[in-house]
Formats: C-alpha cells, structure tokens, sequence
C-alpha cells in the first residue's frame, strides 16, 4: 500500500513541475511577443526618424523634397506621389495595420525566381519582393519614381540617368545602391544565366553604369520610345546576394525559389521556397524603406487547383478572393449567404490580356502545317469566336483581333476579325493542299497526310477545356481533326521551353502600350524565347524595329497599326478573347478601387486593409 502511495504522490509532484514548466514556457513566450512588439515599434521609430533625416538631405541638397518626381513641381509633403494612395488610405479611421491577405492560385508555380520566372503568377508574388526605379501612376499612368527620385535624358535621347532616393535597402538591411541597378543588368545580359525574354527587353541598352552610389545611366543604341520602361522597370537584384550565382549559373537557373529583393515584404527564408510547399507565403518586411508601412503582417498564397475546391474554401473564408467563371457566376451572385461577406466585381481591365491559340510553324526541326499562313488563317475562320463567347464565357468577353486592346490607339479601328465562314477556310486548306477526305471525314494531303494534331491546353481551367471540346467538334464538321490535350502547368512551360507541341492555347498579360517584339520578331525564336511558335515574318520585323524606334507618338501608332494589320493578315495566332474580370472579395477588405489600371486588390504600394474588428490572423 505504501509503494503505491510512494507512486502517487511521484506522479503528483511530476505533474505540479510539469505544469509549472508549461508556465514558465508560456512566461517565456510572452516576454519574447513583448520583445518583438517593442522591437517592432522602436524599428518604426527608427525608419520615422530615418525618412525625416532623409527628406531634410533631400531639402538641403537640391532645395526641394525627396518625394519630387522628374518633372513635378515640389510637394507640400515627404510623400513620394507612389506612395501618396497608400498614405491616404492610411488616414481612413477604421485604417488598421495586421491581418493577413490569403488569395489562391489555380495552379502550382514552377518557380518563383525573379527573371527565370515566366508566369503571371510568379510575377504576382515578385511584385511584392521586387522593386523597380518606376512604376505608372494607376491615374494618370504617367511614370511616378519608386526607388528613383528623378530622371533625365541627356539632349541626344540615348542616355537616361536616374538618381535614386537616399536610405534605400534591401530586405536583409544591406544598402540598395546605384551599383546593385547597373550589376542586375549586367547579370541579366549574361549568357550563362537562362534568361533570354529578360534579354530581349534590354536588347536596346547598350550599357548601364553607376555614376556614384545613388546615380546609375542606361545608354541606349538609339532613342528608344519605351526607354523608360526598359530601364526604369527593371526589378532591381541585390548584388551581395546573387553575384555567387554568375559563378553557379545552373543552380540559378534551374532554381524554384531564390527571391530576395528591396519591397514591402519577403520570403521567411530567400532560398528556400519550393514548389511542392502547396503554398507560397511573404512576411513583413521589418526594414522596409518607404515611407507607408505596408498593412498586412503576411501574404498568402494557397495552390488550390481545383474549381470547386476553390469555391467551398471561399466559402468556409479560408480565402478572401475567389476568381468565379462565367456559369456560376449569375449564381453566385444571387446566393444571399455569399452576398453576406463578399462583394461582387465585374469589370474588364483597361489593361486586360488576351486569350489565343498559337500555331506552331516548326517542330523537331522541320516546318509544320501551319508554316503555311493559310492554312493557319483556314483555322481562324473555323474558330466561331461569338458562338465562344456566348456560350462558353456567357457574354463575359470580347473578341481580340490582335495584341493590342481596341481601346489602344495602338489599334486601328479599320481592321475587323475574322468571321467564322466554313465555306471560305476550306478553300484556303485546298489551296494548301487539302482537297479530300479520308474514310474517317478528316482531310488528306497530297501525300495522304491527314490533317490531324494536338491542342495543348491546362487540364485544370474548366472553361478552357469547355473552349478545347468545343473547338475539337467545330473543327471536325470540316473535317479537320484536333485531339486535345490536358496538360499539367509545368509540364505546359517545359513543351513551352522546348517548342515542343502542335498547337496551344494560353494567354499573355498586357499593358498601356504593348511591345510585341518578344512575342512576334523572328529573332526571338531561340530556346526558352517567347517567339515559341517560330514564327518568321521579314516585314512584321521591319515594322516592329521602326516602331521601337520612334519616340514620336502619333507616327509609332502608325506603325503599330501597320503590324496589327500584318498579324491579322497573317494568323500566327488565332486571336480569341479578353475575359472581363468576375471576382469576389471578403467585405473586411476595404478601400478597394476600380482605377485606370484595374481594381487596386493587387497594387505595391499596397492600399487595402483589414480594419482592427474585422482581423482573423494574429491576433
């Protein structure tokens, strides 16, 4: 009896140490919150401090504010105007810092290294990393200075100098200086570094070099109408943290997350992200220079590949955007439990981009079918776009007739697209060489070749493989037959790389004024090029150099309408839509904004938050 009373009182006396080392844990790790809040706010003390002594440098050494922009009368403030919408938004009354912003992405990313990327949902997340030295008012859409103060041209338009604001960083607190612009353009013209579309927008700058720390000029070849851009958007690469990689240039380019960069956040640990994480999460960055301190605590960013997946963790609000297709959206929208806690967006982006299926001109060296521009303009009449819209898209989409928006002057309104007539593309595929029909109603050659192939298209968009079995029956009332195939996105980028597919579909992003030298110039063809359909054309080239070459406005929209005359004559595309955008949003995301540049859910600076009552995370 004693023995098993010995035990007792042994278990007792361990559970009372037990808990009391559960207390002093708990003790500990609210003495190291304390410790982190205060070295939080003495950190914003110090960068307050830091951006006074900055913007009394700027006052004394050029007599106006830091914040000035090139061109720009002085402001009554140290605000930067690319920080002005975010500042204000800042002065809301509920306005509170915290939370977290959790968003999904439809499909894995390969990576999300700066440069090797190639995707819009790579560059979504660098964007939060990775600063330029300007970025386009979402107003005006004039050019306003992020990391640069000011800039000039020199009197022959071929040098462009910027002069950078004083006291900027990078996330790990090393100094962002001239030197770091000038060795980003030097790493990305490096052969050895895998990174050719980077390569082709830097084609016209002949040198870049820094002139002290905060002063860097781009020389260019010639005045150049899109200079700014060129060099002012270049996302500007610590050198302390990639120059190793010139010396290891396979580990670079074959890496899935080395991302460091000077923005409003950064990745937990700069080289260690992968993609079999599921997921891709930012934290706050505690040095950021600029003077509004981002709002959110944390970026998240969940893979959720399928559809319904998607919807049901919007539902359950373990998400806050969800990006609905045309069917359910009506639906959706009607749904009273939905309406509750989301707002409903639908609107087509000034800058929306453009769906396409592109034909593939050259394969395993040798040339395709659709070398032949007939028959690759035969395909585009047997592509009954409207009855797409209507019936796939809902009426949620307009037809693209080429690159550019109908709403760009770099559109001419004369052109019109091509009309669905059956009847005229088999004319062109018997003047191809397609005059009869095998036993199973496809078309033949000469040599009895059928006209058989692959359309390549992301296995997990429900529209676009509503679009791809749309299309295949179409095609075959004309005897044409296409397979389609369902691809994983990684698997769709590695063909993409290799050139290695029939026919596509995808989309590309685009912009104010859209440059399609990577996209359509025949020396862009090369491996990992976006010219990946060997598309060849001497006249477009001619018409596209001319145009990148005149700085004068109304004669480079001449020529921008000559090359979209020669695209929709030609057809290396099948141009087929621009979908508006039908989105909803959790209600606690506020200061939301339609601009000249779409909704602001995705602006850096970043200008939505999350009042204090509304916060689910960290709390």
């Amino acid at each position: 009896m004693s023995r098993h009373f010995g035990w007792i009182i042994t278990l007792i006396v361990l559970g009372i140490l037990l808990l009391l080392v559960m207390v002093q844990v708990d003790r500990q790790w609210q003495r190291m919150a304390a410790m982190q809040s205060t070295m939080t706010e003495q950190a914003r003390d110090l960068r307050a401090l830091r951006r006074s002594l900055q913007s009394l440098e700027g006052d004394l050494a050029s007599g106006r504010f830091a914040g000035a922009e090139a061109g720009q009368a002085p402001q009554d403030d140290a605000v930067p105007s690319a920080f002005r919408r975010a500042a204000e938004a800042a002065t809301a009354e509920d306005y509170a810092e915290g939370d977290w912003l959790v968003r999904a992405f439809g499909t894995g990313l390969a990576t999300i290294t700066p440069y090797v990327s190639s995707d819009a949902y790579a560059s979504e997340v660098q964007g939060y990393v990775m600063e330029s030295l300007v970025q386009r008012d979402p107003e005006s859409l004039e050019w306003q200075g992020l990391l640069a103060e000011s800039w000039e041209f020199d009197d022959s338009g071929t040098e462009l100098t910027f002069r950078l604001r004083p006291g900027l960083q990078f996330s790990d607190g090393e100094p962002l200086t001239a030197a770091d612009v000038e060795f980003t353009f030097d790493f990305v013209m490096t052969d050895a570094i895998a990174v050719p579309r980077a390569r082709a927008s830097l084609e016209k700058v002949e040198s870049v070099e820094a002139l002290d720390e905060r002063r860097v000029r781009f020389v260019f070849e010639e005045p150049f109408f899109d200079a700014v851009r060129v060099a002012g958007g270049l996302d500007v690469l610590p050198k302390h943290f990639y120059e190793r990689y010139l010396n290891e240039p396979e580990t670079f380019n074959e890496s899935r997350g080395i991302l460091l960069g000077s923005g409003p956040y950064r990745m937990e640990d700069p080289k260690g992200w992968t993609p079999d994480a599921g997921r891709v999460e930012l934290e706050r960055n505690p040095r950021y220079w600029g003077p509004v301190e981002p709002p959110f605590d944390r970026l998240v960013w969940r893979v959720i590949q399928n559809d319904s997946a998607r919807l049901t963790t919007f539902r359950n609000r373990d998400i806050d955007v969800y990006g609905a297709r045309p069917r359910e959206y009506a639906r959706l929208r009607d749904d009273e439990a939905l309406r509750e806690r989301a707002d409903a967006f639908e609107y087509m982006s000034p800058t929306a981009g453009y769906s396409y299926i592109a034909w593939n001109q050259k394969r395993d060296g040798e040339p395709t079918r659709f070398a032949d521009p007939r028959v690759r303009r035969a395909m585009s009449y047997l592509t009954d776009v409207d009855r797409l819209i209507e019936e796939v898209m809902l009426g949620y989409a307009e037809r693209a007739i080429s690159p550019f928006s109908p709403r760009s002057d770099q559109h001419n309104p004369e052109l019109d697209p091509i009309p669905y007539n059956v009847e005229r593309a088999l004319e062109l595929l018997a003047e191809a060489g397609y005059r009869e029909k095998n036993r199973d109603g496809v078309l033949v050659n000469a040599d009895g070749e059928s006209f058989s192939f692959d359309l390549v298209y992301f296995q997990d968009n429900e529209d676009t493989r509503r679009i791809a079995l749309f299309l295949r029956d179409l095609y075959a009332r004309a005897g044409v037959e296409m397979r389609p195939q369902p691809t994983e996105w990684s698997v769709m980028l590695e063909r993409l790389s290799r050139q290695d597919f029939d026919a596509i579909t995808l989309g590309w992003t685009s912009g104010v004024e859209v440059d399609i030298y990577q996209m359509f110039h025949s020396s862009q063809t090369v491996s990992g090029g976006d010219n990946f359909i060997h598309y060849q054309n001497p006249e477009l080239d001619a018409v596209i150099e001319a145009a990148r070459g005149e700085v004068d406005e109304a004669a480079r929209m001449g020529h921008w309408r000559e090359a979209e005359r020669i695209l929709v004559e030609d057809q290396p595309y099948t141009f087929l839509m621009r979908r508006q955008t039908l989105a909803f949003i959790d209600r606690r995301i506020r200061n939301l904004e339609q601009t000249a540049l779409g909704l602001n859910l995705g602006f850096v600076p970043v200008e939505i938050y999350v009042p204090f009552d509304q916060q689910r995370y960290g709390q």
